[in-house]
């Protein structure tokens, strides 16, 4: 059984479904809590002066939340800092055992269960392969994987697991002949409760979102780029998609499907297509199949991509045009500061990919546009499994 949630302002994501739980037992801190939580998280570390005047908290009411919090284990103090006068001022930072996420990322080529502490750092990773996404190996993989992550935790480390994260395409059984995958097997997932199906090897909530969604939000919140407030993020995976940060929030839209980057239509050729069609890794191993390459190398774990194949390189020349297409396109709307790009791809194929936009971008006619961008990713391309092992953490302690 599960809900979909209409977020108010004060929810991280403006739609997000999550699995029904018993009254009470959301996990949700107060509005307050989850403020101080948030104004820290993207400060890295606060003294309590400046909680208060940021919130906008009289210094009392910021001392009893930071003292609570501090109690219960999410915050801790650092090194107090003395100035020219007056007493030290002692910064408060997120305690990285506060709490923990576990995210289930289901891709189109692979599927992988994560531990997260409240800093972001991966505790504990499983990774399985597959040809294509099949129902029951994700059943298999979801309780063998979660059992084993959560028995090597300790009892204390067990209770601050605040629920699960569940990413994956939301139309995973589309593009069947793209992605090479049996269509009546893809057929299966359009009727199959994805949230259900969790919650059976669960007590905790369970929260899914789209999979490139979940990579913006990872971006977002753990990234370096914290100067930007509104950017098109980009993510080159085995169809590529993104998502839209707008005033330093995650942007979905109406119905959860904002920033869909790889449905764009982009002009190839003689006539039009949209942007997955050029610019996702299915494309670049198809293409390697038909010259007798073995495309292993593209779906590994941490990859490691031969060199020297013409293959690849033209495969980033059209990729590159098909997302500076789209790049201007969103920016003449949207104004935005920068088009942030990350892959399931190595960083040299990440760089090369972002050189050659730069370059194509440079040429573009962008008359009555402000300059924009082009910056690469900062998490890295693990940022989908991050991301979703984030959502239980942004439900409960974030706005």
């Amino acid at each position: 059984m599960s809900e979909t949630i209409q977020a108010t302002s004060n929810e991280p994501l403006p739609v997000w479904q999550r699995s029904a739980v018993p009254k009470g037992q959301s996990g949700l801190r107060a509005l307050n809590e989850r403020r101080i939580l948030t104004l820290i998280r993207q400060h890295q570390q606060l003294p309590k002066a400046q909680i208060a005047k940021q919130t906008g908290l009289s210094a009392q009411a910021a001392t009893v939340i930071i003292n609570r919090l501090e109690h219960d284990g999410l915050l801790q103090r650092g090194e107090p800092h003395r100035g020219k006068r007056g007493q030290p001022s002692v910064p408060f930072s997120l305690r990285a055992n506060g709490a923990f996420g576990l995210g289930i990322k289901i891709g189109r080529r692979s599927m992988q269960i994560s531990l997260i502490d409240f800093l972001g750092n991966v505790r504990a990773s499983l990774c399985e392969h597959w040809d294509f996404p099949a129902i029951e190996a994700m059943q298999r993989f979801t309780q063998k994987g979660l059992r084993a992550i959560l028995s090597a935790l300790d009892e204390e480390e067990v209770s601050r697991v605040s629920g699960v994260g569940v990413a994956m395409p939301f139309e995973i059984w589309r593009w069947s002949e793209q992605a090479g995958a049996p269509e009546d097997e893809l057929t299966r997932w359009k009727e199959f409760d994805v949230l259900a199906a969790v919650q059976e090897f669960t007590e905790l909530p369970v929260y899914l979102c789209n999979d490139d969604i979940a990579a913006c939000a990872a971006e977002l919140w753990f990234g370096q780029h914290r100067e930007l407030s509104d950017y098109l993020y980009c993510f080159v995976g085995t169809f590529i998609g993104g998502g839209m940060v707008l005033n330093r929030k995650l942007h979905v839209g109406r119905s959860g499907n904002a920033g869909a980057v790889g449905s764009l239509p982009v002009l190839a050729g003689s006539g039009n297509a949209q942007l997955l069609d050029s610019a996702s890794l299915h494309r670049l191993e198809k293409t390697l199949k038909q010259t007798g390459v073995d495309t292993a190398f593209l779906h590994g774990r941490h990859p490691i991509w031969p060199e020297n194949l013409p293959e690849v390189a033209d495969w980033l020349d059209v990729a590159a045009e098909g997302i500076v297409q789209a790049a201007i396109s969103a920016h003449a709307f949207l104004d935005l500061d920068a088009v942030v790009i990350e892959g399931a791809v190595p960083d040299a194929v990440k760089q090369a990919l972002l050189h050659k936009c730069e370059q194509l971008l440079a040429k573009a006619d962008c008359r009555g546009l402000s300059p924009l961008r082009l910056l690469s990713g900062s998490v890295g391309a693990d940022a989908r499994a991050l991301g979703c092992a984030n959502l239980p953490l942004l439900a409960q302690y974030s706005l």
